[in-house]
C-alpha cells in the first residue's frame, strides 16, 4: 500500500520544489536556488505559510516590486546557464499582472521560471473576491490567464491534487533546452490551504539532468555538404553556446576550421575577445568587420541563435546571392528560420558531431586573411570610440563611459544591460573577459530590468563583481531593486548615465526624419525641467553614492566602488546625441508613406530603397 502525507496543496508545492535536483559546475544543487514572494491575500496564508515550514530548505526572498524580482529570478537563471531556476510568487491581481512584462521576457529570450501567483477562489463562494477580474461572459477567467500567451506551459490549480500532474510537467519544460521558458501554475487561494493525502514517493529528490540531442544523420549530412562547399563560411554565435556550455568547443572549431564568427547579444562572451577568429558583435548593433564578412558570406552556420532582426538587419544582413544558413539549435522552431538547413541538435553535441566529419577541412585562406585584416580595422575605429575624451567641456559619449569603465575593470567583471542606447554600444564595444562576461537582456529591450537584473546575476554568480549600466530613464522606471540588493547583501555597482531623457529613442526618431518630439526631458511639455540627484536618491535605498563630471574621475570612482561593502551607484551626465558610428547595419523601423515635411519623405524613400535589399520568404 502506497504511504501518504497529508498536507494543504501549498505545503506540498514548497515541498516538491525543495526536493528538485540539478547540476551545476560538475556538484549536484537544488534546483530551485530560491522563492520570490511579496505577499498578499492571495498567497501569504497559504503559500506563506508552506514557505515558511521550507525556509530552511527552499530560501525565501522578499523584493520590492513584482516585476524586479521576476527579472531577478530570470537573470539568475540565465546567468547560472539555465541549469538552476527559481520560482515567484504574488497575489492574485496586481501582484500576479506585474509579473507578465517578465514572463514575456523569460518567453522571448527563452529562460526558465517558474510563476506561481495566487487565482481567485475555485469554489467561487465569495466571488467577486478584493482584486478580482471579472469576465460577463467567461465565468473561468481570472487576471491570470493573461499568463497564457507569455508561458511555455499554464495551468490552474483547481483542485490539491492537481499538482501530481502539473508540478512534474512544469519542471520537464523548465528541464527542457528545446522548449525551456516560463512556467505559470496559477494557485487558487481555497485550494491553496485545502489538504490532500499526497504519495509520499512524489516528494522524493528527483535529479534533473541537461538533455544533449544529437544531430539527425540525414540533417548533419546536409549540413556538411554545405560547409565543405563554402568559399565565405560564418559563425553567428548565439546564447545557446552559453546554455550548451560549448564556449570551448566553440573556440577550437573555429580555430581549427578557420571559421570566422561573430556574436549576437545573447551569445557575445561565448567566446574570448582574443581568438583570432572573433570578429565581435553582429548585426545592427554589429562591428565593421562582422558585417562585412556576413554580408559576402556563402554558408552561414548559426549555433544556437533564434536569429532576430537585430542579428540580421532585418533580413538584410546576409547579401549573398544563393546563400545557404544552417541552424544549429536544439529548438525546431529557431533552426528552420531563413529557409535554413536544419541541424536540430544541442550546440556542443552539434559542433563536435560537425568537427568529427569535417576532418581537416578548413576555410580558404584568403577568406581567413580578409577576416583579419578587416578585424584590424575595426579594433582601430574601437580604440577611437572608447577612448577618453580629449575636451572637457562636452558630456562624454556612452562608448567613452564604457572605455572607462573597461579600463577599470578586470577580465572576471560581468556587465548588465537592458535597453536603450547601451546595448548597441557595448555590444560593439564591450571587451569581455571571460565566459559570460557580458549579460544583456536584449530579446524583449525591457527598461528597468537592469538593477534587478544585476541582483539575480550576482546571486548566480557571487564571486564575481557585477556592474550594471543603466540610463537615467530605466533607472527611473524601475530603481526599487537597489534597497533589495542591500537588504540581501548582494553587492552591485551601478553606473547610472544621465543623457536627460530617452536619448537612444531620440536618435532613431531623428534618424527616420522625425523632430526631437517627447523624448529628450527638453523636447517634453513641461513647466519646470526635473532636476534629478541620482546620486543622492540612490543613497536614500542605501547604496553607497556619488557623481563625476569626467571619465577620468569615472575610473577613480570605479575603484573606490570596488571597495564597498555594498552596493555603489556612480552618476555622469553624457551626450544623448552621440553613438558609434563604425560598424551597425540597417534596421527595419517604417517611415510614414505621407508627410507634408521634407526630411520625413526624404527618409521614407530612403527606407523603400532599403527594404529592396531584404531577403523574405527564402
Amino acid at each position: 500500500m502506497t504511504k501518504t502525507i497529508r498536507l494543504t496543496m501549498a505545503q506540498a508545492v514548497a515541498r516538491y520544489l525543495a526536493a528538485q535536483r540539478t547540476m551545476r559546475g560538475g556538484k549536484e544543487l537544488p534546483l530551485f536556488a530560491g522563492v520570490w514572494a511579496i505577499f498578499g491575500h492571495g498567497n501569504v496564508s497559504g503559500f506563506g505559510e508552506a514557505l515558511y515550514q521550507q525556509r530552511a530548505h527552499l530560501p525565501t526572498y522578499r523584493a520590492h516590486n513584482e516585476q524586479g524580482m521576476a527579472h531577478a529570478a530570470i537573470a539568475f537563471a540565465k546567468a547560472a546557464r539555465r541549469r538552476q531556476v527559481m520560482a515567484c510568487t504574488t497575489s492574485i491581481g496586481p501582484g500576479a499582472t506585474n509579473m507578465v512584462t517578465a514572463a514575456a521576457l523569460a518567453h522571448v529570450n527563452r529562460l526558465p521560471v517558474l510563476f506561481l501567483p495566487g487565482d481567485v477562489f475555485a469554489n467561487r463562494r465569495p466571488d467577486p473576491v478584493l482584486q478580482q477580474v471579472e469576465d460577463w461572459g467567461d465565468g473561468t477567467v481570472s487576471a491570470n490567464d493573461c499568463f497564457r500567451p507569455v508561458s511555455r506551459y499554464f495551468d490552474r490549480i483547481a483542485r490539491p491534487e492537481q499538482i501530481l500532474v502539473a508540478l512534474p510537467r512544469a519542471m520537464s519544460v523548465l528541464t527542457d533546452p528545446a522548449e525551456c521558458g516560463p512556467v505559470t501554475l496559477a494557485l487558487c487561494q481555497d485550494v491553496q490551504a485545502e489538504a490532500y493525502d499526497y504519495p509520499e514517493t512524489f516528494f522524493a529528490p528527483k535529479l534533473w539532468r541537461t538533455r544533449r540531442p544529437e544531430p539527425d544523420r540525414d540533417e548533419l549530412a546536409a549540413a556538411l555538404a554545405a560547409l565543405m562547399r563554402a568559399k565565405k563560411p560564418l559563425l553567428v554565435v548565439g546564447g545557446g553556446v552559453l546554455y550548451s556550455e560549448a564556449e570551448t568547443a566553440l573556440a577550437k572549431f573555429a580555430d581549427r576550421h578557420g571559421i570566422p564568427l561573430a556574436e549576437t547579444q545573447a551569445g557575445k562572451s561565448s567566446i574570448s575577445i582574443d581568438h583570432r577568429l572573433n570578429m565581435g558583435a553582429i548585426g545592427v548593433t554589429g562591428s565593421s568587420s562582422a558585417n562585412a564578412l556576413a554580408a559576402d558570406a556563402d554558408v552561414i552556420l548559426a549555433v544556437g541563435t533564434r536569429l532576430q532582426d537585430f542579428t540580421t538587419g532585418s533580413r538584410a544582413l546576409f547579401k549573398q546571392k544563393g546563400r545557404t544558413i544552417i541552424g544549429l539549435n536544439t529548438q525546431p522552431f529557431d533552426a528552420a528560420k531563413h529557409g535554413a538547413l536544419s541541424l536540430v541538435a544541442d550546440a556542443k553535441a552539434g559542433l563536435a558531431a560537425l568537427d568529427r566529419a569535417l576532418s581537416d577541412w578548413t576555410a580558404p585562406g584568403v577568406w581567413q586573411k580578409r577576416a583579419r585584416s578587416l578585424h584590424k580595422v575595426w579594433l582601430a575605429e574601437h580604440a577611437e570610440a572608447v577612448a577618453a575624451p580629449t575636451s572637457k567641456k562636452s558630456h562624454p559619449s556612452d562608448g567613452q563611459v564604457i572605455g572607462a569603465v573597461q579600463r577599470a575593470g578586470k577580465p572576471s567583471d560581468i556587465v548588465v544591460g537592458a535597453s536603450g542606447g547601451l546595448p548597441g554600444e557595448l555590444h560593439k564595444l564591450w571587451q569581455s573577459g571571460a565566459a559570460g562576461g557580458y549579460h544583456l537582456e536584449y530579446g524583449f529591450s525591457c527598461m528597468g530590468y537592469e538593477i534587478a537584473g544585476g541582483v539575480g546575476v550576482k546571486m548566480a554568480q557571487p564571486s564575481r563583481e557585477v556592474i550594471v549600466m543603466v540610463g537615467d530613464g530605466s533607472y527611473l522606471m524601475m530603481n526599487s531593486e537597489i534597497a533589495t540588493s542591500v537588504m540581501l547583501g548582494q553587492k552591485l555597482i551601478i553606473v547610472v548615465l544621465d543623457n536627460r531623457g530617452y536619448g537612444c529613442i531620440n536618435r532613431l526618431q531623428r534618424a527616420t526624419g522625425g523632430e526631437s518630439f517627447n523624448n529628450l526631458l527638453r523636447d517634453t511639455r513641461h513647466e519646470t525641467l526635473p532636476a534629478i540627484d541620482f546620486a543622492q536618491h540612490a543613497a536614500s535605498l542605501g547604496a553607497v553614492s556619488e557623481t563625476v563630471a569626467t571619465t577620468a574621475e569615472l575610473e577613480s570612482a570605479m575603484q573606490r566602488a570596488r571597495k564597498a561593502d555594498r552596493t555603489a551607484v556612480i552618476v555622469i551626465e553624457t551626450d544623448p546625441l552621440i553613438t558609434t558610428e563604425a560598424g551597425g547595419a540597417w534596421w527595419d523601423v517604417p517611415v510614414p508613406e505621407v508627410s507634408a515635411r521634407p526630411k520625413v519623405r526624404a527618409a521614407r524613400e530612403s527606407y523603400v530603397k532599403a527594404t529592396k535589399r531584404q531577403i523574405i520568404g527564402d
